[in-house]
């Protein structure tokens, strides 16, 4: 699954469950015990499910006659359901013999239905036969519908599905947990002139009737979060690749714009399949679009049937960027990889989550950069392992690998350690063994595993067996326990060429400063600055040395595979600052990263790293500029509420920044590199925060022409020019831009106008955002996330609203996102209040287990309030200093 994260403003990227029970593990799974919420001994192997919804009604009835074997007698069977109405059960031997009707019971807050017999059932094999009922909602959670303009301008309605991680419960009443795989055959009754897509190719007949009834070849034996089925007005585009049927499904009219997601499947699959050893195993792999958002993901890894939101797979020549072609293409990456990792060979539980998200996350990063070379996203490696820390590094943070007991717990398990900080301690690991040794791993835990259901050592086992040397421990350290190493570098001795560096191991904590170090097995890679030469060694117990080739400054986790911190005394960083220019571009952004962190956590001057800014030169690496411009808009932010004192950052940010803009200009040039073209559209939003009344005036001069003159407007800065002007309208522009979605026939577009509407610092015009944003005009999908792009600039407003409005609100974002939205509006507030409010919000609303996210904003508020109060008087006196 590719999750979705909470966007900043400007950048518009689009119940409590019964006690556990400990059941033995199906017989094809490794012989280590499943956790299940369940009763033990009953086991489904295969599911007939018949499906005939019905759109218009918002309703489907359905029918599942499940083969199951039951281990021991028992008088009744036990699964999942939600949201379903049972009409008729009954049970009879798969053998044959007379049929025993059973009476159904469900229970709603464990998400249950139990069938009761007369007489026990002996052990042996049986079908247990259900009819039923459901609803089709109107979020992105069981079988949902999406509403539309369809090509012609009127109004259509398209049906998906998304079951990860517990809801193929309000479809299908089954064992809904990981380690209960079984095959799947589908049949659905559907209007003619629909097409209906599944996880396997179909067979269509037509009906007495007129309708067409569509069967699915089985499945392979899968988690029931995976089956998928969807049906509407749709197109299809297909390729084939080593003998699999790939395909792109959208609404009709829209699939020219899938043409490069297809492309890059093709390029995809051939890789995967070289990597793994283990071709992809199933006749077909579609992915499908489909129109709206959700708050919780961009698209899910169904087995051969992957969906997509549209943001995430259509190319709009209209709005598309450089960014959007970056973005589509590691999204498809990240679901393919899951046809492996995640489909094939499935974590046995939710504790394991990572085993999906983790890999997928990296080997959509490692696709990206054998692929696309061009686009050098090896350096957003740093950007991408930050994005753990920042949580990691507080007492709010969790272990990648942890213990899951109810499905909220499971759902705020997609989150920056399970994804992030899981793809970077792999990234370390691979670095540790070596590239061969890790893939050779990798290779032997998928034929290993294929079908079944694994947990981490069972990776860790393969790896270390393939790399003959030890990977467990050094791999227990950081995904068994929380937090983020930190590194103490040392006065460096140089001696007859080499340089010695004795290293010691800490822990960096944002908001425990006197908190006792964990202890871990550090993998260190360390270089002086600009020879290449690289040396490694392996921190334990606390102390260790390395030894590196040449003498001058060093540079420690060279090349940034490590996840850890690197602290260097001040002598040391000057040495390494001065040599700036002479740093890989990868560690040009981790000196910025380190600095950056550890200067707001108080463990060096909080202006290092705005030196390190000033000192830049306007040549290096556009993803560099990208990280500097990214810190200057994030010390512009933590200024808020000071406009005398944000004002004079700003203009030592406008002083950096605006000489680099001018060299880029506003117009590409032919045979530009990709990064320039995203590092052009970062600057003007960033320069439109900072006030800049040169971009802010560009902006709207090229708004204005854009109707008369389309090209003052080019696609890939249609985006990022109507978010400045959306930004800084007053009254009639912010109606203006209104009228544009109300007019707006496509999808895609008429979404992120909508969204524009959201990110206004005029704050009434806010207000009004959110006020339309709880009305039937912007779209089922679009409300959540023009609430959470108000919470961008004013958070505070936005959870506020979103409380009052709270009913409202949980009708307009997916089941799977209850627990966390609300926390995550409030994340970037600095008023001290708020932290009472989240409290009183989670103690009103939320289990114990399911405050995670509440825990996280809670963290992050406070640590804002510390560096405003502690950090940024620094940064003024420095400022005082060094602006001019």
């Amino acid at each position: 699954m590719q999750r979705r994260l909470l966007s900043a403003a400007i950048a518009l990227a689009f119940a409590a469950m019964p006690a556990l029970h400990v059941q033995a593990a199906p017989a094809t799974a490794a012989t280590q015990q499943a956790t299940t919420q369940l009763p033990r001994g009953v086991v489904p192997t295969h599911y007939d499910v018949s499906l005939t919804p019905d759109a218009a009604a918002a309703t489907f009835a359905g029918k599942a006659v499940i083969t199951l074997d039951v281990a021991k007698a028992t008088d009744s069977i036990v699964l999942n359901a939600a949201d379903l109405a049972f009409s008729g059960a009954s049970i009879a031997p798969a053998a044959g013999g007379a049929a025993t009707k059973a009476s159904a019971s469900v229970n709603a807050e464990a998400q249950t239905a139990t069938f009761k017999f007369d007489r026990p059932l002996a052990p042996g094999t049986y079908r247990l036969s259900l009819d039923y009922t459901g609803k089709i909602g109107t979020q992105a959670v069981g079988l949902f519908g999406l509403d539309y303009a369809g090509a012609d301008g009127k109004q259509q309605r398209a049906l998906f599905t998304q079951f990860e991680n517990s809801d193929a419960r309000r479809m299908i009443p089954s064992w809904d947990e990981p380690a209960y795989k079984a095959t799947f055959s589908l049949d659905v009754t559907v209007p003619a002139g629909q097409m209906a897509v599944s996880n396997m190719p179909g067979d269509v007949k037509t009906l007495p009737d007129g309708r067409q009834q569509v069967r699915f070849a089985r499945t392979p034996k899968m988690s029931t979060y995976l089956l998928f089925f969807a049906l509407g007005d749709f197109e299809r585009a297909t390729a084939t690749v080593d003998g699999t049927e790939l395909g792109v499904i959208t609404r009709r009219g829209a699939v020219k714009q899938a043409q490069f997601a297809l492309d890059s499947s093709k390029d995809i699959l051939k890789e995967y399949n070289q990597y793994f050893g283990v071709r992809y195993p199933l006749p077909k792999l579609d992915n499908i679009a489909g129109p709206g958002q959700s708050q919780f993901f961009g698209a899910m890894e169904n087995w051969g049937a992957i969906f997509t939101f549209e943001y995430a797979l259509l190319l709009d020549p209209a709005i598309a960027t450089q960014r959007d072609r970056q973005n589509i293409f590691s999204t498809a990456a990240h679901e393919m990889a899951h046809q492996w990792f995640g489909d094939l060979v499935t974590m046995r539980w939710w504790d394991d989550l990572w085993l999906n998200e983790g890999f997928a996350s990296w080997m959509e990063s490692r696709m990206t950069e054998r692929l696309h070379p061009e686009w050098n996203s090896n350096l957003s490696a740093v950007g991408s392992r930050d994005g753990a820390m920042q949580r990691d590094s507080t007492a709010a943070t969790h272990p990648v690998v942890q213990h899951i007991e109810t499905v909220e717990q499971a759902s705020q398990a997609f989150d920056e350690i399970t994804y992030q900080k899981g793809e970077a301690v792999i990234r370390m690991l691979e670095a540790y063994v070596g590239e061969n040794a890790w893939r050779d791993g990798v290779r032997a835990y998928m034929k290993a595993h294929a079908y079944g259901n694994t947990v981490s050592d069972d990776l860790w086992k393969q790896i270390e067996k393939a790399a003959g040397k030890p990977v467990t421990a050094i791999a227990h350290d950081f995904t068994l326990q929380p937090g983020v190493p930190l590194i103490r570098v040392g006065a460096p001795v140089c001696k007859n060429g080499a340089t010695v560096v004795p290293l010691t191991q800490a822990e960096f904590s944002r908001d425990q400063p006197n908190k006792k170090p964990l202890a871990w097995r550090v993998p260190v890679i360390a270089q002086v600055a600009g020879n290449g030469k690289s040396a490694n060694t392996l921190v334990s117990g606390g102390k260790g040395t390395i030894t590196v080739p040449g003498c001058g400054a060093v540079i420690v986790n060279a090349g940034q595979s490590g996840y850890y911190r690197t602290l260097y005394a001040p002598k040391e960083f000057a040495a390494l600052a001065g040599q700036f220019a002479r740093l890989a571009p990868i560690d040009q952004i981790g000196l910025l990263s380190d600095s950056s962190s550890l200067g707001m956590a108080g463990l060096q001057p909080a202006s290092d790293v705005l030196a390190l800014a000033k000192g830049a030169p306007l040549q290096a690496d556009p993803l560099v500029w990208q990280r500097i411009a990214g810190v200057l808009s994030g010390f512009h932010s933590r200024y808020a509420g000071d406009e005398a004192r944000q004002r004079a950052f700003d203009a030592f940010a406008l002083a950096r920044l605006a000489p680099l803009m001018a060299q880029i200009g506003w117009t590409a040039r032919d045979g530009e590199a990709a990064t320039v073209a995203n590092l052009r559209n970062q600057l003007i939003g960033v320069l439109s925060d900072l006030g800049d009344a040169a971009t802010i005036a560009e902006a709207r001069r090229r708004y204005a022409a854009m109707d008369k003159d389309p090209s003052a407007v080019p696609g890939p800065l249609r985006k990022t020019i109507l978010a400045v002007v959306a930004q800084n309208a007053d009254a009639a522009t912010w109606d203006g831009l209104r009228a544009r979605a109300q007019a707006e026939k496509t999808p895609l577009l008429k979404s992120n106008l909508y969204t524009l509407l959201a990110i206004a610092k005029d704050k009434a015009l806010a207000q009004r955002a959110l006020d339309l944003a709880l009305t039937d005009e912007p779209g089922a999908t679009t409300s959540a996330t023009m609430i959470s792009a108000v919470a961008g600039r004013y958070p505070d407003l936005a959870f506020d609203f979103a409380l009052a409005e709270r009913e409202k609100i949980n009708e307009r974002i997916d089941a799977t996102s209850r627990s966390r939205y609300f926390a995550r509006l409030a994340y970037g507030s600095s008023d001290p209040a708020m932290v009472g409010k989240l409290k009183a919000y989670a103690d009103a609303n939320l289990a114990a287990s399911a405050r995670g996210d509440v825990e996280a904003a809670v963290a992050a508020i406070q640590d804002r309030i510390k560096v405003k109060e502690q950090r940024l008087p620094e940064i003024d006196a420095w400022l005082a200093q060094n602006a001019k």
